[in-house]
């Protein structure tokens, strides 16, 4: 189409009518893009823009000795602490060098060096049982979650501990990321069943097992961790016959589990009292029974509900891992701290790396499980409002 003119009431005028629409014109760049997001969220209020300023300042303050102490003025290389040490007037910074020296105790303990492979090999078995269970498109999830839950245990046993062949590996040399893993794993996949089991219990009508799971649950939660530790690992051989022993990692990996699912329980008990009446009802009326509907309809939409919960609990699950170094088990931060004795490495700055190091190991794990549990909830729509 084209512009065309009518004749109006003076011959010597015309109305123009535009036969073509205006082309759309982009939004203004105060509204849109990095500018438009910083002025809503940055600048939007005097608070707001006061706020930003001062963490501004603040940023300007901490961030670049920082960077100066972890990157630019650390030591990347060395064979002993006279590398980390600063020069005659000059500074230092951190002391990377002694993290490469100690990687290996790092990830395996005082595992044989000539049997890490098997511990590598776990690894692998168990990223790649792990990988298709975590994205949902990928098929065969539940003969690969019997996998998992029942071969790959099995395996991940022979090949660290040893047998069928393969030379024993006491768990007194296990160290490292391997301790941390083996306890966090254990502790996780032992407590969400059996939390779930005491949430039922709880709520259960039969006086009995209410009662059990009542004492059970609130006699672990009143105790903390470290207690329990200490007790699985000096005061339960006092209670067992003579010549009875069970092996340290296992006293741990059992009472770090127990005092998990009591946790875990009281967590998964609030998704089931936030599950409407109406549902409970809904599955009588379907003629289902008491474990069908549980199983089918209470469950799913109560563990939905109580992801972040579920997943808090592990968090701090994973982090308390580092309380197993009391029973003499060096997880990734005893293992580090352990090294701290070691003469070649005594420098000023060597601490603090190692510290720093062992921190950013369990914010990278508990990271990751924050992002997949947010993953999860979206994916779920578990939320009530969509922003």
């Amino acid at each position: 189409m084209t512009d065309v003119a009518s004749p109006g009431p003076d011959p010597r005028s015309a109305i123009y009518v535009r036969g073509t629409f205006v082309p759309p014109a982009p939004p203004p760049g105060s509204i849109v893009g990095p500018l438009g997001w910083s002025r809503r969220h940055l600048f939007s209020s005097p608070a707001n823009i006061a706020v930003t300023i001062f963490t501004i300042l603040l940023l300007a303050w901490a961030v670049p000795p920082m960077l100066d102490w972890l990157i630019f003025n650390a030591v990347w290389t060395g064979e002993n602490r006279e590398a980390c040490l600063a020069p005659e007037g000059g500074k230092v910074g951190a002391c990377w060098a002694f993290i490469q020296a100690k990687f290996g105790q790092i990830l395996y303990g005082r595992y044989p060096l000539d049997q890490r492979w098997r511990v590598d090999l776990v690894a692998v078995l168990f990223v790649a049982g792990l990988v298709p269970l975590a994205i949902p498109r990928v098929p065969f999830k539940r003969q690969n979650a019997v996998l998992m839950l029942t071969a790959f245990p099995v395996a991940a046993y022979f090949l660290l501990y040893g047998g069928l062949g393969l030379p024993v590996v006491e768990t007194a040399l296990w160290g490292g990321l391997l301790v941390t893993l083996v306890v966090a794993v254990t502790g996780i996949v032992a407590s969400l069943p059996l939390g779930i089991l005491l949430a039922l219990g709880r709520r259960s009508k039969l006086p009995i097992v209410k009662l059990v799971s009542v004492v059970f649950i609130e006699f672990w939660r009143g105790v903390p961790l470290i207690t329990v530790l200490f007790m699985a690992s000096v005061m339960l051989p006092l209670f067992l016959p003579s010549g009875v022993n069970f092996d340290k990692l296992l006293r741990a990996l059992i009472g770090v589990a127990l005092f998990s699912a009591a946790y875990m329980a009281e967590t998964i008990r609030g998704g089931l009292q936030a599950i409407p009446k109406g549902q409970y009802e809904a599955a009588a009326a379907m003629g289902l029974g008491y474990w069908q509907s549980m199983r089918l309809i209470i469950l799913p939409q109560a563990l939905k509900i109580v992801i972040p919960g579920i997943v808090n609990s592990f968090i701090s699950l994973f982090k308390d891992t580092s309380l197993v170094l009391i029973i003499g088990l060096f997880d990734v931060l005893g293992i580090i701290q352990l090294n701290f004795s070691d003469a070649n490495w005594s420098a000023p700055n060597v601490p603090a790396t190692g510290f720093i190091f062992a921190a950013l190991v369990f914010w990278i794990f508990c990271f990751g499980m924050s992002r997949y549990s947010q993953y999860m909830e979206r994916r779920l729509d578990t939320g009530h409002s969509r922003h």
